[in-house]
């Protein structure tokens, strides 16, 4: 089973479940637990192959990965643990993950929250991707994975950002790399699907006024799903709990209770 910690609220009986993006750990949303901890109980969730979940079974890592089985990781934990419906927030890759939970299980999601979220592929980061795929098994993986970063989150301010997912990507491995990679292949289909498919769950995008791989995107997804809101931070990149955490933890803390 995968590495999850809780955070138990005295009375509460709310939850909000976090999840990260590739190369990540539940270590990125350092900057929201005290704030979400003071209403809510909270857990937190490392990725197969991510942060402490690196001992699992050789089974699983000998499988080819997909978005739904490594969602279905995610939700062995909720039964687990006996989670009731829950407000879920992921960043970038996994927003991909949460929105995947949603179809898998729709009744086990009260609200969305997309932080940083990857709703299409543009030009630039497909590129990027066919890029990865030609040399993800010639070059050490952290040398693409610091380039990635570098190309979505180029200017100054964003360098705790970059910092905080290229220190959690040296836990990874090679070949754990390479299998996590493998998963670009399910996403334009996956993304496509999405996009088609409103699910009705109330969601809020909030994206960074500076990120030019995935903040068009999501413009035009919100016009679609009538249930979806979106919030731009000025001055903001990719990793947006990071970079502006008291803005987002505000917005987001409203958003939850709103809809409770």
């Amino acid at each position: 089973m995968l590495y999850h910690k809780v955070f138990s609220h005295s009375v509460s009986k709310e939850w909000v479940v976090f999840i990260h993006g590739a190369g990540g750990s539940s270590a990125v949303w350092f900057k929201q637990l005290k704030d979400f901890s003071e209403k809510y109980n909270l857990l937190l969730i490392d990725l197969r192959g991510h942060g402490r979940s690196t001992d699992l079974p050789k089974a699983i890592y000998n499988e080819e990965y997909t978005f739904q089985a490594v969602t279905e990781d995610v939700i062995e934990v909720l039964d687990h643990l006996k989670i009731p419906p829950a407000n879920f927030m992921g960043v970038s890759l996994g927003t991909i993950i949460v929105r995947q939970l949603a179809e898998l299980a729709q009744w086990r999601v009260k609200a969305l929250i997309m932080a940083g979220a990857v709703t299409r592929l543009t030009t630039r980061s497909r590129f990027l991707v066919s890029m990865g795929d030609t040399f993800k098994r010639l070059v050490p993986y952290i040398w693409l994975y610091r380039l990635f970063a570098f190309v979505i989150m180029p200017r100054k301010q964003h360098t705790e950002s970059r910092n905080v997912f290229i220190n959690e990507a040296q836990k990874l491995c090679q070949k754990e790399f390479i299998r996590w990679f493998q998963l670009t292949k399910e996403i334009n289909p996956l993304l496509k699907y999405f996009k088609e498919s409103d699910l009705g769950i109330p969601t809020l995008y909030v994206m960074g006024d500076q990120d030019v791989m995935f903040l068009e995107p999501v413009k035009k997804i919100i016009t679609i799903h009538k249930h979806s809101v979106l919030t731009i931070l000025k001055k903001c990149g990719h990793v947006v709990n990071v970079e502006r955490p008291e803005e987002f933890n505000r917005i987001s803390l409203e958003f939850i209770q709103n809809q409770t």
